[in-house]
């Protein structure tokens, strides 16, 4: 079993499983994005580390201000704490595999992302919403579209403004953390592989 993203803007999805490799919890990510598509912004893991080896396409990303591309067969490193982005600017569509290691909340984020972007118009993502998520995972992830600090002022501001709109009542509102409970765990027997 595996926890499948889509996004309905852009077409990139992932397929995501937590797994453990001697003890350290992981994220198994399998994804693809079309031709000529943009992948997510410029975004910061603080405490897990991503790689990631192309099986079709070309994965083009910007790691710490250097551009890397990257074809069939050839691998990417995403450090923690160094900000990146990637995307598709090739004529083929791009198929990945990769993982994160040792996996916090990344899968969580990732589907309180994918549910706050499909609920917006394209490029528009609903600030309460986006506000919510970005504090729930303040010290673990970040997206860089505007400097931490506005981010520091503005998302609380903007939470508290919701909270007070009702916009975060039930479960129903896009990216609610009781909905985004991540990949589930595949669990290895003994002689399997």
């Amino acid at each position: 079993a595996t926890l499948r993203l889509e996004h309905r803007h852009t077409g990139e999805v992932l397929e995501l499983r937590r797994y453990r490799e001697d003890g350290v919890p992981l994220l198994e990510i399998r994804g693809s994005l079309p031709a000529h598509s943009m992948g997510p912004p410029l975004h910061v893991h603080f405490l897990e580390d991503e790689d990631g080896l192309v099986k079709a396409g070309t994965l083009s990303a910007l790691v710490g201000g250097r551009r890397v591309d990257a074809g069939p067969g050839q691998s990417v490193q995403l450090p923690r704490g160094v900000p990146h982005r990637w995307w598709n600017e090739g004529d083929a569509p791009l198929v990945f595999v990769g993982r994160a290691r040792p996996v916090v909340d990344l899968d969580r984020y990732l589907q309180a992302v994918f549910e706050v972007m499909n609920a917006s118009p394209p490029n528009r993502p609903s600030l309460f919403y986006l506000a919510h998520l970005s504090l729930r995972h303040r010290r673990t992830q970040a997206v860089l579209l505007m400097p931490r600090v506005v981010q520091a002022v503005l998302f609380p501001l903007t939470v508290a403004l919701g909270t007070l709109l009702g916009r975060y009542r039930g479960t129903a509102w896009p990216g609610c953390p009781a909905r985004c409970t991540g990949a589930p765990e595949k669990h290895f027997t003994t002689g399997s592989v």
